[in-house]
């Protein structure tokens, strides 16, 4: 489509080896018993980027056991909040030193622009810094009016093993919501990252490891869901599981942690509505809703892919939007002028496709894009900027999570109903309100059912602030103090001051 902008092939230069992925199990890097690999090619350039070792049963027994002999030894998990904090701010400023290093294998295996990767490092950097902050300030409670011979506490402990998997839409930055709170709770870790995106988490374990971490602490084993995935979820050894990523996954992670009863985090799927009512500043919203829809390509949980607006205001902002994304550079990942890169796969992008046609079936209309996107210089994987129009809350498309740069916009005439269809999804991550009334914002962040609510913003985020989702979105929260207490136990202690205890035996 010629009048898009697009971002042809760069002249950055590939590596010329692909980068090497082993485990970290128990202080070692090692390749797998059988010797099996798994093989990562670029989706945006479709050159091999990485070898990674492929785990088994073998490695991940291996990782489960050095992390349970770590925990329990002590070491880590009765350190003080003072050592654990200043193992946290090095390994932050060694990710800061490699941030070139860990953005350009994470823009290779993942597709996404050079220049947001580097942005989220900068974001992930804040949260270990941050984590750390937390480490040293944790606290439980006293309590001393329970009477003269009584004095209760209550003690934060760490909760265990984590076992702790992510997704591949964000490998980095989802990694750092989650691994430094654990630590910084005194738990020890298994990670088993996406094995689309593994290379990014094995430099972090490799600074880890240069920052002085005692061994066993965390662990790093590479490979798919069946078993790595599987074995985190039904160990008796691990104490709780950490996940990121579908919600059918999510609902399997559940079932197959229910044997041992652990503990299970979940942050899923989303299908993130937007409302805007007439009196909004439509300039504000249209760029907004055209950076949380193509953000990451859309692969996001948090993306705004699901606008209801007023039907005064409909097609004046829908050509606001078109506009706005027609100047949204689409292309090569490696140029830093590009913010939208590659679908993460052929099987992916087929997927987005069908979401789109299955609408247009339907009646929807498009109004802008709606098919595979071609790059000059580049044999990979790119969905045009689309927006679909004339949606109706039945259609799959208005439902379900397409993970792509799709905007569906439906339409509504009163508060209520805009309510209504903003909760209609079986998800609950995020919910965003345009409106100069703070009344109207108000109302609605108290009414959507959503884990966040932004008004007259679109994906702010800060360390301090809890991130998750209610309905079929997850349960438990990252980020802020409550991201550190997902990996802690409460444990009361009863003193009994002085031999003051009434005998239950008559003498």
């Amino acid at each position: 489509m010629t009048d898009l902008t697009l971002i042809p092939a760069a002249q950055a230069h590939l590596p010329a080896d692909p980068f090497k992925g082993r485990h970290l199990i128990d202080g070692a890097w090692t390749d797998s018993a059988d010797g099996a690999t798994s093989d990562r090619y670029s989706p945006a350039h479709n050159v091999l980027v990485s070898v990674a070792a492929k785990g088994g049963a073998a490695e991940t027994e291996a990782a489960i056991s050095a992390a349970r002999r770590a925990f329990d030894n002590g070491n880590w998990s009765r350190s003080s909040g003072k050592d654990r904090a200043t193992l946290l701010l090095k390994g932050a400023d060694l990710i800061a030193r490699d941030i070139d290093r860990i953005a350009l294998i994470e823009t290779l295996e993942a597709g996404k622009p050079i220049s947001q990767a580097k942005a989220e490092i900068e974001i992930a950097i804040d949260l270990w810094r941050y984590a750390a902050s937390l480490a040293r300030t944790m606290s439980g409670e006293s309590h001393n009016s329970l009477g003269p011979d009584m004095l209760g506490l209550v003690l934060k402990e760490p909760i265990g093993v984590a076992g702790i998997i992510c997704p591949w839409n964000f490998p980095f930055l989802i990694v750092s919501q989650k691994l430094p709170f654990a630590l910084a709770a005194g738990c020890t870790a298994v990670v088993k990252p996406s094995e689309l995106t593994p290379s990014s988490t094995v430099i972090l374990g490799e600074l880890l490891v240069e920052a002085g971490l005692p061994t066993g602490v965390v662990n790093i084993v590479l490979g798919y869901g069946d078993p790595v995935g599987a074995m985190l979820s039904t160990h008796r050894d691990v104490d709780m599981v950490s996940f990121t990523g579908s919600t059918a996954v999510g609902k399997r992670i559940v079932a197959a942690a229910s044997d041992t009863l652990k503990k299970v985090s979940l942050e899923l799927g989303g299908k993130n509505p937007q409302v805007i009512f007439p009196d909004a500043d439509l300039d504000q919203a249209a760029d907004a809703i055209t950076f949380g829809v193509y953000f990451n390509a859309g692969e996001c949980c948090n993306s705004g892919s699901r606008i209801i607006v007023h039907e005064d205001v409909a097609e004046q902002l829908v050509e606001k939007v078109v506009a706005l994304s027609r100047k949204v550079p689409f292309g090569d990942p490696l140029d830093p002028r590009t913010q939208v890169g590659a679908i993460i796969s052929t099987d992916h992008l087929d997927k987005i496709d069908g979401y789109v046609q299955e609408a247009a079936k339907s009646g929807a209309g498009i109004a802008l894009g709606g098919g595979v996107l071609r790059i000059d210089g580049l044999d990979g994987q790119f969905y045009q900027p689309t927006v679909v129009t004339g949606v109706t809350p039945d259609m799959p498309i208005a439902l379900d999570e397409v993970f792509g740069p799709v905007l569906s916009v439906l339409t509504f005439k009163t508060a209520d109903e805009a309510i209504a269809l903003a909760n209609s999804a079986s998800y609950g991550l995020s919910a965003g309100v345009w409106s100069r009334d703070v009344s109207t914002c108000l109302d609605f962040a108290r009414r959507v059912e959503a884990g966040t609510v932004w008004s007259n913003t679109w994906m702010d985020g800060y360390a301090e602030l809890p991130f998750g989702g209610v309905k079929q979105s997850g349960q438990g929260r990252e980020l802020g103090r409550y991201g550190l207490e997902e990996f802690l136990e409460a444990k009361t202690v009863q003193l009994r001051i002085g031999d003051t205890r009434a005998k239950w035996v008559a003498e």
